[in-house]
């Protein structure tokens, strides 16, 4: 896969609100919203719920800021995250499932099930502003 993809005007808006989202939720992990990120650690996680969400936290701010200056990986960053929005997807679903309030948004099991159809939303918001699928399919030619 090559390293370095050309990307859109409209790809480089998407990506850089993407990255800043994900710095912005990874502070929030580490601050004011730390208390309410533990309610979307599932039970079986065999670590401290607290812990969990301040090493997720740092990892959104880790893939946010690559996201926007590590140019020459971008794909491979965009791969990254992706896997991240796979990986945090089974909190989602336990706290859909659980019940859990959070936010002040999620307070029903209707907004918490809408909330589950927005991570193929990011995922496929991932691949396709980091050029990530383009490089992929450009590797194949």
């Amino acid at each position: 896969m090559k390293n370095e993809v050309k990307t859109t005007t409209t790809q480089k808006v998407f990506r850089i609100l993407l990255a800043l989202f994900m710095i912005y939720a990874g502070f929030s992990h580490l601050t004011f919203n730390r208390i309410e990120f533990q309610t979307q650690v599932p039970d079986w996680v065999p670590l401290s719920k607290d812990l969990v969400v301040i090493l997720s936290g740092i990892v959104e701010m880790a893939l946010g800021l690559s996201l926007l200056f590590w140019k020459k990986q971008r794909a491979r960053i965009g791969w990254a995250l992706a896997l991240f929005f796979i990986l945090i997807f089974p909190g989602n679903i336990a706290q859909y499932l659980d019940g859990r309030d959070a936010f002040g948004a999620l307070n029903s099991d209707r907004a918490r099930l809408i909330r589950l159809f927005f991570q193929p939303v990011l995922i496929v918001w991932a691949l396709w502003s980091s050029g990530a699928w383009k490089a992929w399919r450009n590797s194949k030619k």
